[in-house]
Formats: structure tokens, C-alpha cells, sequence
């Protein structure tokens, strides 16, 4: 990467990052009015980019919001985005806004959407945590039901979980635990969560307030390629401080072990070998597939 200024991609046209700019009647700005995708790329390739675009647009189905680009057209900015900043590995930050309208609620006086897609770098923990294992603690501040606004929807109203991530940093804790309204667990402020427990892998179904996470579903693929009996079920904190291993996963995060979570030590207090396995397979797996950059 260059020390040029990064290129931002906003509606079909390139800014210089300290040019991009949105209307502050964009909806997107004004109510969270929006829906957007983490991916990443690796080795010049666009890892699971198919399932991210898919995701997009229902979320955007999910909120009535119409994406004024097709599946082909949205892929080929991400990829395009991407080439202009000359990256190579990577994360790429997909954006739908509703677009400008007036300072009311309704989203029908905005006329357009907007589209912006921002490459860059990323590492969201150190080497060391991926050896060692993360903190965790339980948040106060519980996943949004289902009878508001669905967790399948990936919004730019993520204000809860920023809550829940502040809880996290001022207990001590890395990354945070939330529950849903009836006291299961839903997942991290920004991963979906699994254990292993007597040689079993065990995750939060959906229904509990988790994400489609597209890692997620990786994780799930490699376990059951290793032969590895893996089980959704509805989950306690007791499950997570009695697991023999925990780690969580996410585009941002890839696959991440945790070593205590609210004081108690998980397992060994160090990543366990199905984790370590499914950690060597993920990476793996993202630095020869994916959808060709260059």
C-alpha cells in the first residue's frame, strides 16, 4: 500500500479520502437509515464476496430499501475499489445509505440511494491474542429482539452493540458477551461465538439474537469437513464458562480464541486444538479462494 491518500468510492465517482464527503441530509447520517458489509481479501482475492453481496440486499429487503445497482455491478465496485488503491490483503467496508431526504423520518423523500465502498487495511487484534486468547465479559446491554429490528440485519444503527463494547473496555475485557432479552446468548458486539465442549462444537442459533455471520458459516463448513460433530443450540453464559474451549469468529476478526471470560479461565487458559485446528484451515482456506482482484 502506498502513501497516497486512499480512494474512496462514492456513487460511481473516486474522492481522494479527505474529499469524501455525504450530505448531512443523508439519511444514513441522520437515523442510522442504512445497511452495510465488512469483507475481506486476501492474496488478491475477495474472500466469499457472492455471500456478502447476498447479504447486502437482504438486508436491504429487510428495511424496504432499494439498492440502485444490480448484484453484478455492486461486486465490480467492491473489486474495483479495491484495484484503484492497489491493495492486496485487505478489508473492504460496503455501504448503502438511504441517501438525502428531508429531516423527517420518512424514507420516502429521499429519492436515491447511495453506495460507498472504502478499502483499506485492518487487524483487529494483535498476533499475540490469536496465541493466547482474548478477554471476554458479559455486557449489560442485551441484543435487539426480533420484534424490533431483526439482528439478521446488518444496519447502520449499530449503537448497541457500541454500548455494549464500551462495557466490555471498561470491565478490563477486550471484546463483550450479549445476551438476548430472555438471558441467552446471542453473540459478541462484533462476532458470533462457539465453544467445544467433550469434542462437540456448539454455536447460538440465529433465533438467540445472532448474526448470519458469513465466517460463521465457514467455520461451520471446516468443522464438519474435519469430521467434527457440531450442534446449534440455544446457549447460557454457564455454557461459555464451563466450554473447554471458546473462540469466536468474524470477517474482521477471522477466527479468534478466548482465554477467561467474566474472570473464569476457559479450558487451559490458551487456545485448545480444535480451535487451533480450525484457526490453520481458515487461513487456509482465504489465501488460495475468493474471487480474482487483479
Amino acid at each position: 500500500m502506498s502513501d497516497a491518500p486512499l480512494q474512496i468510492l462514492i456513487d460511481g465517482e473516486f474522492f481522494p479520502e479527505g474529499e469524501a464527503k455525504v450530505s448531512v441530509f443523508d439519511h444514513g447520517l441522520l437515523y442510522g437509515d442504512g445497511v452495510f458489509e465488512g469483507i475481506r481479501f486476501y492474496n488478491d482475492r475477495v474472500f466469499r464476496l457472492e455471500q456478502h453481496i447476498d447479504r447486502i440486499f437482504d438486508s436491504a429487503k429487510a428495511i424496504h430499501l432499494e439498492i440502485p445497482a444490480t448484484r453484478e455491478e455492486l461486486s465490480e465496485m467492491v473489486i474495483s475499489t479495491i484495484r484503484k488503491n492497489d491493495l492486496h490483503d485487505g478489508y473492504v467496508r460496503l455501504i448503502i445509505t438511504r441517501g438525502v431526504g428531508g429531516l423527517g423520518l420518512s424514507p420516502y423523500r429521499c429519492e436515491k440511494a447511495s453506495i460507498i465502498v472504502i478499502a483499506s487495511t485492518i487487524s483487529l487484534y494483535p498476533e499475540e491474542k490469536y496465541e493466547k486468547g482474548l478477554i471476554l465479559s458479559t455486557c449489560a446491554t442485551r441484543r435487539p429482539t426480533h420484534d424490533s429490528l431483526s439482528p439478521a440485519v446488518k444496519s447502520l444503527n449499530y449503537l448497541s452493540n457500541v454500548m455494549a463494547k464500551v462495557e466490555a473496555i471498561a470491565s478490563g475485557a477486550e471484546e463483550g458477551v450479549m445476551l438476548n432479552t430472555e438471558g441467552y446468548v446471542a453473540e459478541c458486539t462484533g462476532d458470533n461465538i462457539f465453544i467445544v465442549k467433550e469434542g462437540i462444537i456448539y454455536t447460538p442459533t440465529v433465533a438467540s439474537g445472532s448474526l448470519y455471520g458469513i465466517t460463521r458459516r465457514v467455520v461451520i463448513e471446516l468443522a464438519l469437513e474435519a469430521g467434527y460433530e457440531l450442534k446449534e443450540v440455544q446457549m447460557t453464559r454457564y455454557d461459555l464458562y464451563t466450554a473447554d474451549e471458546l473462540f469466536l469468529t468474524g470477517t474482521a476478526a477471522e477466527v479468534v480464541p478466548v482465554a477467561e471470560y467474566d474472570k473464569r479461565v476457559i479450558g487451559e487458559g490458551e487456545p485448545g486444538p480444535v480451535t487451533k485446528k480450525l484457526i490453520a484451515a481458515f487461513r487456509e482456506l482465504v489465501e488460495s479462494t475468493g474471487t480474482p482482484i487483479y
